[in-house]
């Protein structure tokens, strides 16, 4: 492992890098603010390496705006209907980043502070642990919640994620990490052939809120159960900006390890494995990627420049019932796992 400065913050803040590095020469940067990940490398079929994950080269792009490029989110990832929800018969306001909706908990979430970071030592493995200490009231939510996040790059080629969380009061928690992957390291991914082990989603209204159905993916441009090209059925997704941005009900029960997804790219020979021990997974096509935003290297994002699968509770779960529960009460111990295993073929 290596540690270096990665940039300073206006107050004088300074936020590190740590540089994850396995046997087989993969590398995984990770940075102090939001636990962001920057950096992937991993090898393709000939065994060049290759960046596989969206970013940017310097701190300013991540203090910037952006679609949470790698960043660690919470407290609760993705949309809260119309910003509200009731806990304990008490009404909660946050954030309207996302009209008419609150998305990823707010413009001031966890990916948008600096964590401490410890190293911590692995056998064949990297490892760094991630800490945050989020307050009674951030962005709006009830208690404070202690939140871990571990990193640990395998010699085997897996990135691994392990998050924690702790509470004293009541509170929902939906965590997880919103990297955006190219397999390619250059061209759009629409080529990519992708496996999601889902059998169902939960289809949204007008303002991407899930209706509370858990409906068949079967029949539909969704249904990703046999590998299929992610841009094979996109046009026929309506609407604008069009593209994926769906939660699918992942076959397995929550709580298990399972593979969630596979991806693979068939000009580098990279492939990619997602497991998880959550019951979600939200599968994003980059369709807001416009070309405005410049990333590493001087490489320009345009749509379906990189895909996200983001392992998760379903969206609005708070405020549905019928969805598997993000509300941690204490003593309980919030407690997720998620795997990328990277090979080639």
């Amino acid at each position: 492992m290596e540690t270096s400065k990665f940039g300073i913050l206006d107050d004088g803040t300074e936020v590190d890098l740590y540089v994850l590095k396995n046997a087989k020469g993969s590398t995984a940067k990770i940075i102090t603010y939001g636990a962001t990940l920057t950096e992937l490398w991993v090898p393709d079929r000939s065994g060049k390496l290759g960046d596989v994950v969206l970013g940017f080269d310097n701190l300013k792009g991540y203090v910037g705006k952006h679609p949470w490029f790698g960043a660690t989110v919470g407290r609760v990832a993705n949309r809260i209907a119309k910003g509200k929800f009731t806990l304990d018969g008490k009404e909660y306001s946050l954030e309207i980043n996302d009209p008419p909706n609150n998305l990823h908990s707010g413009s001031k979430d966890l990916s948008r502070v600096v964590w401490h970071a410890e190293r911590v030592p692995e056998h064949n493995a990297a490892g760094v642990r991630f800490t945050c200490d989020s307050p009674e009231g951030d962005e709006g939510f009830p208690g404070r919640v202690h939140v871990t996040v571990l990193y640990r790059l395998t010699d085997a080629n897996e990135l691994q994620l392990e998050y924690s969380a702790k509470t004293d009061k009541v509170t929902p928690v939906n965590l997880t990490n919103h990297s955006y992957f190219n397999l390619s390291a250059s061209k759009d991914i629409l080529s990519e052939v992708l496996l999601l082990n889902a059998e169902k989603y939960t289809p949204v209204d007008a303002t991407l809120i899930p209706t509370g159905e858990l409906a068949p993916v079967k029949g539909t441009p969704l249904d990703f159960t046999h590998p299929t090209a992610i841009g094979a059925h996109i046009a026929e997704m309506k609407g604008d900006p069009g593209g994926y941005d769906h939660n699918f009900v992942l076959n397995s029960e929550a709580g298990k390890l399972k593979m969630a997804a596979r991806v693979f790219d068939s000009s580098s020979g990279r492939e990619m494995e997602v497991w998880t021990t959550e019951p979600g997974v939200q599968f994003y096509s980059g369709n807001f990627l416009d070309g405005t935003i410049t990333g590493k290297r001087g490489l320009v994002y345009g749509k379906h420049s990189g895909f996200c699968l983001e392992t998760q509770h379903f969206p609005d779960a708070i405020n549905q019932p019928s969805f598997p529960t993000v509300i941690l009460r204490p003593p309980e111990v919030y407690s997720s796992r998620t795997i990328y295993k990277f090979s080639v073929r």
